[in-house]
């Protein structure tokens, strides 16, 4: 079956903000104007297309990446070619646009992360009272991290207290001076009617029941002086981008639209401009333009350069371009258990076409394995497909071996790509099988689970055999409980939430580790010397090989870095995993007869826990970054409860009529804080909360932390 679409008209975006600044409620919209929902659904009514878990229709959050396709033609084009049929219209100006909508929980921020590695472009989505929020930080640094490049809507501009400029401000002052407005609002809270386009010096309001007509009227005389300010200042800063234009705009000559937009898309594409629209999408009103700078600005997978990977047989550097003609490649960037198919591996393809029926590779992992099915998805619905083109984003049904972040390629061409890193689980709760039939079940629950999510981690502890589930926060693991239980039928008893603390150490050091027994018989022999030293935080665990002259066989170097990895999740002085580490084996010695695997594993763990003892421990604790928002009247006792937490306070800024406190606060001093807040503001206070980094905690509350005081 031929593409349906060409490359070019291809887009792959995510919605992507802070949570409640209305992301699933533009999707909703995007869905309805495109003909891909006849109904409009709310978060507020439960009945969302893209929220499509049990669990996010009660609370009215997103939790998974929900994917789905979409078709849009502009609205200029209907505007000004009402003279072509439908027909004719769509196959000359429709372009496809697949679909991520985004959890903005921080709990969930796996989802944001896994989605913005294999987007091209994204819409981020402000909140018009709020402006930037904690996740709308995060959530920019990722994209950031992945050079994807955006366009911002600054939403619920019909909201009590809502400001345009205000938020604009925020955007320029706390994410990026690239900001530049594309838009400017007519009206504000309930007056809020339409907006002005500064590039096409004209305004637009919304009509018909649902706003879906785009109705072109004049600019307001009020506004004018306005508009004509800040489209000056939008096309400076598109000039600014190309040497002709700038010459135009210094000589005073008008510039040509189709000028000023092909200039504008491809410094949105070099991530040299960011435009800013606005609307609200709970009234209708803007949605469809928003769809037009889709479109007009971001990316198609041919805009942006090949993607990047190594030969996992030699090593060399490769290149893959978005060209069907290329050799099949893709990534595997989410894992999904669906109750009717089951596994479900969504992945994007970069390169290459991909067949129903063919063999693909593993690049990591080296295993081939027959694609079954290809669905493409709608939220949960699915659509069968026979092939997948470059470009494009979709699932393969019942892969059995493929994790979150692995390449999928052609076998006759292996390529890795690079992994998704994810951030450590920073709480764990202790968990048990309310009957005994639940025990073999909670078990095949927990696995599957945590294939879907790499934050979720599954773990028994060593000395009371006990099962801990460790995730990104409470919400995060209540809603895994939750899951069990509607979709493995599995009750449970969960204990209190734990902070999840870690070891490292803080300078280099050496050990020998020797394991030699002889008990008639063979014996057993393995000896190695080992060098440890720190690595910065968040590397994790490297393994260097500095054996020279087969003083220790090769057979026998895996052994040890078995070894030492154990020996790194049973701590060193209390039990808590040991991180960004280095170890690197230099030494040793072995027996002709009586070495062995177990023996160097042995002699491993042994020489690790030696050198990591005297290389001065200490014990890592999650730092949250917290933010705080209350009334002016309760600002001292809330700074002082925070203080009284060890909270160290980095910034006191004026919202609207409320002060907005950002923090550091250890996560084992924030236990219960909604429960203070509540009772610190009289209910008048609110506060989120995010993982910020991992740090030696003080003498004192390592003490408590070895013996077991502090939770």
């Amino acid at each position: 079956m031929p593409r349906k679409y060409p490359i070019e008209k291809t887009r792959n975006i995510g919605i992507i903000a802070h949570i409640d600044a209305g992301k699933t409620t533009v999707s909703e919209r995007v869905l309805f104007y495109t003909g891909v929902s006849h109904k409009i659904g709310e978060v507020h009514e439960g009945d969302t297309v893209m929220d499509w878990m049990e669990q996010e229709r009660e609370r009215g959050i997103t939790i998974t990446s929900a994917a789905t396709t979409a078709f849009w033609t502009p609205t200029y084009v209907t505007r000004t070619h009402a003279d072509i049929n439908a027909d004719q219209r769509g196959k000359e100006y429709e372009h496809c646009i697949n679909l991520i909508d985004t959890p903005g929980h921080i709990d969930f921020t796996v989802e944001v992360k896994r989605s913005l590695r294999v987007l091209d472009g994204a819409v981020v989505v402000f909140d018009g009272v709020a402006g930037v929020e904690p996740q709308s930080e995060t959530n920019w640094h990722y994209a950031d991290e992945y050079k994807v490049p955006r366009i911002c809507f600054i939403n619920k501009l019909d909201r009590m207290g809502a400001s345009f400029e205000r938020s604009f401000a925020s955007i320029r002052e706390r994410l990026t001076p690239l900001a530049f407005r594309a838009q400017l609002p007519l009206g504000a809270e309930s007056d809020f009617s339409g907006v002005v386009d500064l590039l096409r010096v004209k305004a637009f309001e919304f009509q018909g029941e649902k706003g879906e007509r785009v109705v072109e009227i004049p600019i307001p005389e009020n506004m004018k002086a306005d508009a004509e300010k800040y489209r000056r200042e939008l096309i400076e800063a598109i000039a600014d981008n190309d040497d002709v234009l700038m010459e135009k705009y210094l000589a005073g000559e008008e510039i040509p639209l189709e000028d000023l937009m092909r200039v504008l898309r491809k410094a949105v594409i070099d991530n040299k401009i960011i435009p800013v629209f606005t609307g609200s999408a709970l009234k209708n009103k803007g949605v469809q333009l928003v769809l037009d700078a889709v479109v007009d600005y971001l990316p198609s997978p041919l805009d942006l350069p090949p993607v990047k990977g190594v030969n996992p047989e030699t090593s060399a550097e490769l290149f893959r371009k978005a060209d069907d003609a290329e050799p099949f490649t893709a990534l595997a960037f989410k894992i999904a258990n669906d109750p009717y198919v089951g596994s479900l591996t969504y992945f994007r393809n970069y390169s290459g076409v991909l067949k129903r029926g063919s063999y693909i590779l593993n690049g990591a992992k080296g295993e081939q394995e027959r694609v079954g099915r290809i669905v493409r998805m709608h939220a949960n619905q699915r659509e069968e497909v026979e092939e997948i083109y470059a470009g494009e984003i979709a699932a393969i049904v019942g892969l059995k071996n493929t994790g979150t972040g692995d390449t999928l390629c052609a076998p006759e061409s292996p390529i890795v790509l690079e992994r998704i890193i994810f951030p450590e689980p920073v709480i764990g709760i202790r968990i048990e099988p309310k009957t005994k039939a639940d025990q073999e079940k909670m078990g095949t629950a927990l696995h599957r689970l945590a294939d879907e999510d790499p934050t979720f981690r599954v773990a028994g502890d060593p000395e009371t055999g006990e099962t801990i589930i460790s995730g990104m926060g409470e919400l995060h693991l209540e809603i895994i409980v939750d899951r069990m239980k509607r979709e493995f039928g599995v009750e449970a008893n969960v204990g209190r939430p734990q902070v999840a603390y870690k070891e490292t150490i803080t300078t280099e050091a050496e050990a020998e580790g020797k394991y030699i027994k002889q008990s008639g018989g063979r014996g057993q022999y393995g000896h190695c010397w080992l060098r440890v030293k720190p690595l910065e935080r968040g590397k994790g665990f490297v393994f260097e090989n500095e054996i020279k002259g087969g003083i220790i066989p090769n057979e026998f170097i895996p052994a040890v870095e078995k070894g030492v990895k154990e020996a790194l999740t049973r701590g060193i002085i209390a039990h808590y995993p040991v991180v960004d580490v280095e170890v690197a084996l230099y030494d040793g010695s072995f027996h002709e007869v009586d070495s062995s695997e177990s023996a160097f594993k042995i002699a491993g763990s042994m020489a690790f826990q030696e050198a990591a003892r005297r290389a001065k421990p200490v014990i890592l604790e999650p730092l949250m970054k917290v933010q705080v928002i209350i009334a002016q009247d309760f600002l001292g006792e809330v700074t002082g409860d925070l203080n009284s937490r060890r909270g160290k306070i980095e910034t006191m800024t004026d919202r609207a009529n409320t002060k907005v406190i950002d923090a550091k606060v250890p996560l084992s001093d924030m236990f219960g804080y909604a429960t203070a807040l509540r009772s610190l503001t009289q209910g008048r206070g609110s506060f989120s909360m995010e993982f910020n980094s991992y740090e030696p905690a003080p003498n004192n509350i390592a003490q408590l932390i070895i013996e077991g005081k502090k939770k």
